[in-house]
């Protein structure tokens, strides 16, 4: 029995990947239950296995007393010296013992046990996996779509994309590649829950890190993302050496960085803008290219007036008020957009409009980098 388990053992830690610690706990455990179903119901029993011969050793804790009333339980004082010459009443002792039928049904449950605890010990290696890739980029392939949701073989793990968390633009067939931003690991009684995005801002980080380098390395910093998924995403840079151009290096020649980006998400419309910690110069960034007259901060109401030409206000708005909308949420501040034909109106709807709601396209706009 002892040579079968050492290939159990080898194999186990070859296939599944499990340190050796956790399947001798396993066969320790099995046949520590094994034993208990051949012997009394009462009976305290523990097994010990030598980690280098597989030999195992079956015990039962029996308390030392004067008169045994109940042997599955107690040992005599008498017999207990036999064992140990330092015994007194009240101790428990281990009493070596020999189950008398190891037989099928002990050998079964030994079987179960052991599979039980190796997926066990599967579950919890997936789960300390993939916790620390958390907000990691995972590229895996569609399992299957069930009830909306996509699920993903991650390597030995599924992953899935809720619906909430898939991109209005797409659309994953079974056998598709598809690459996610890993947003949360939990642990549940089926394994490990690994939740993946394709519309979080966080994925367009990660994109851009994976195609420029200069972002990878620090010299360019993401300052700022916002994002309509399967729409537009508008993206601040700040460079950290001063001949760096960010929004150069963020586009790449003719386009090919940022053209890899958005192809990757399916042809969503990237904007990138130049950071600027002055709030009056990030605003125009990230309304471009529109034209701006003037530009008046509210401080104390977080407010950000622009007065732009009456015949390209639709252009700095853009369709729903998606363009000012993530300028808007880019910078931090409500923007107010006007057009000086008529400046004492206001721009209609922006403010009624969910921050959360994807609107269309916006109108054509020169300064698109969507290749």
């Amino acid at each position: 029995m002892n040579q079968n388990l050492r290939v159990i053992l080898q194999q186990l830690e070859a296939e599944k990947s499990i340190d050796r610690e956790t399947l001798l706990e396993a066969i320790r455990t099995a046949i520590e239950s094994a034993a208990r179903k051949s012997m009394c119901k009462t009976a305290n029993v523990t097994v010990e296995v030598d980690p280098d011969t597989l030999n195992f050793k079956v015990f039962e804790i029996r308390t030392v007393i004067e008169e045994v009333t109940d042997p599955a339980a107690e040992i005599s004082l008498k017999d207990a010296l036999e064992l140990n010459s330092e015994v007194v009443v009240g101790n428990r002792l281990k009493v070596p013992t020999e189950p008398k039928d190891f037989g099928r049904i002990a050998a079964q449950t030994a079987k179960q046990v052991i599979i039980q605890k190796i997926k066990d010990a599967e579950r919890d290696k997936i789960f300390s996996e993939f916790k620390q890739r958390q907000g990691d980029l995972v590229t895996g392939s569609v399992k299957r779509v069930s009830h909306g949701n996509i699920i993903v073989s991650v390597g030995r793990a599924e992953a899935v994309v809720p619906y909430r968390e898939q991109s209005p633009r797409e659309n994953f067939k079974p056998g598709d590649r598809i690459r996610a931003y890993l947003l949360e690991v939990d642990k549940s009684q089926r394994g490990a829950q690994v939740v993946l995005s394709r519309t979080t801002p966080e994925l367009v980080r990660s994109l851009f890190e994976l195609e420029v380098p200069e972002i990878y390395d620090g010299t360019v910093e993401i300052r700022a993302i916002a994002r309509e998924a399967g729409s537009r995403t508008k993206v601040a840079v700040k460079s950290n050496d001063s001949n760096v151009d960010p929004v150069g290096a963020c586009v790449g020649m003719k386009g090919s960085r940022v053209r890899a980006v958005v192809e990757e998400l399916s042809g969503e419309k990237i904007d990138i803008v130049r950071w600027s910690d002055n709030p009056v110069e990030l605003c125009g960034n990230a309304l471009n290219p529109a034209d701006i007259i003037d530009i008046q901060v509210e401080s104390e109401k977080g407010v950000i007036r622009v007065l732009v030409p009456q015949d390209q206000l639709s252009l700095a708005i853009g369709k729903r008020g998606q363009n000012a909308r993530l300028a808007s949420k880019l910078i931090g501040w409500s923007i107010d957009i006007r057009g000086d034909g008529a400046p004492d109106q206001p721009m209609e709807g922006l403010e009624e409009m969910p921050p959360e709601s994807v609107a269309e396209d916006s109108a054509e706009n020169p300064g698109d980098a969507d290749g």
